[in-house]
């Protein structure tokens, strides 16, 4: 997801051996970094309930990683060339899975706060690693594998979201949040066996991580893309966290509202191919406006209660979807050199995460205020009608 500088590359006419085993890894490891955070969507009624928490308190459950994914995005390539690649990532994968074992065990509100920082560190440092690794042992190839490695991450969201709500029908939170560490350990065997067959450790090190790097801070159109790949992700973290609580309250059951959470990831996943396949153009507006109208629909309908969620749950997760594929983009859009598309990308992401953090917390506090999540659904469409009139700012220069 890191990687929208190399998404003119050529695809692959073939694989080795061993570039088919380190990407059969990548495959496992990008299945495992999303469980720890959508899993918890359809688990959040009956954590809040068994803990008598707030919203708002709740909302930590997706903001904490939400947070460190943009806080641990610059630092992570100096813990790379500090202790190399393999190291790092296999620490970053074990923290996630004993974090999230913790987190489903936890004996109080504080332990599972804490856990789920556990589970965010582990997910921001190994997903801030992969465009290192890709660029360094995929070189020729950087496009397609990050669209697999994008694909699986998707794979894992959609797969956590539908089965969560499924099973805590027929056991309970604790069992249905902390299944999902069965992907972390087969992450890190997978992992493990790439590294004792050198697979990794001559390509994959600390050359990987690019070198600290000077961000666009005074560049208006970096803070405009930025700001765009910040509402991206505010709405897709609030809905990610919410949807299903909102329709459980609604009297949906939980199994239910999981699979309607499990179609907003789905066509979140089905939209990144489609719309990248017909926006070939570098000025990528009228895509942008179109996707964020799109998601503005598709919230509206949400935020009205009894109203058709198969509807308007994948009509925004095809939107916001073609958005964020699309954003990916812009860096290599507004630059003309590799390293100041580098540069952008670090920015962005660091810049829209941490806006994206508060997504669950607000969405949250406003259902403590008013006592529904119809005021808050209602806010977030003003969020991507702004969205949408960022999307006319984001014209390209010129070579």
């Amino acid at each position: 997801m890191n990687t929208a500088q190399n998404v003119k590359q050529a695809q692959p006419s073939g694989f080795s051996s061993h570039e088919w085993w380190l990407l059969v890894a990548m495959v496992l490891v990008a299945m495992a970094l999303r469980p720890g955070i959508v899993s918890m969507g359809p688990a959040l009624p009956a954590i809040i309930d068994h803990f008598q928490l707030s919203h708002a308190t709740a909302s930590l459950m997706t903001a904490i990683p939400d947070l460190l994914m943009g806080a641990l995005a610059l630092p992570t390539p100096w813990l790379v060339r500090r202790f190399g690649v393999n190291r790092v990532l296999m620490t970053a994968l074990s923290v996630l899975s004993l974090s999230i074992l913790l987190r489903a065990y936890a004996p109080t509100s504080e332990v599972l706060i804490t856990a789920t920082a556990g589970v965010g560190a582990g997910i921001a440092v190994a997903g801030a690693m992969f465009a290192g690794i890709v660029k360094t042992s995929f070189a020729h190839r950087a496009a397609f594998v990050m669209g697999i490695y994008a694909t699986a991450l998707s794979f894992g969201s959609t797969l956590s979201a539908g089965l969560t709500g499924w099973v805590l029908q027929l056991s309970s939170w604790r069992v249905a949040t902390g299944l999902w560490v069965v992907f972390g350990v087969m992450a890190i065997l997978a992992w493990g066996l790439v590294v004792r067959k050198s697979f990794s450790a001559a390509s994959v090190d600390a050359a990987s991580a690019a070198a600290p790097v000077r961000l666009p801070l005074r560049t208006p159109v970096a803070w405009m893309i930025a700001l765009f790949f910040a509402c991206v992700n505010f709405l897709f973290y609030a809905i990610l966290t919410w949807t299903s609580a909102m329709y459980q309250e609604r009297g949906m059951p939980a199994a239910e509202a999981g699979a309607v959470l499990a179609s907003f990831t789905f066509c979140f996943m089905l939209a990144s191919p489609i719309v990248g396949s017909f926006s070939r153009h570098t000025d990528r507006r009228g895509w942008l406006a179109a996707c964020a109208l799109l998601s503005t629909i598709g919230l509206a309908g949400m935020a009205m209660p009894g109203c058709a969620p198969w509807l308007w749950v994948p009509l925004t997760a095809f939107g916001l979807g073609g958005a964020f594929t699309l954003a990916m983009t812009l860096p290599l859009d507004h630059t003309h050199t590799a390293d100041a598309a580098n540069r952008w990308n670090a920015f962005i992401l660091t810049v829209g995460y941490l806006i994206a953090a508060f997504g669950p917390f607000f969405v949250g506090y406003l259902r403590d205020v008013s006592g529904h999540f119809e005021v808050a659904f209602q806010c977030l469409c003003v969020v991507s009608f702004l969205m949408l009139l960022l999307s006319f700012t984001l014209k390209p220069s010129p070579p």
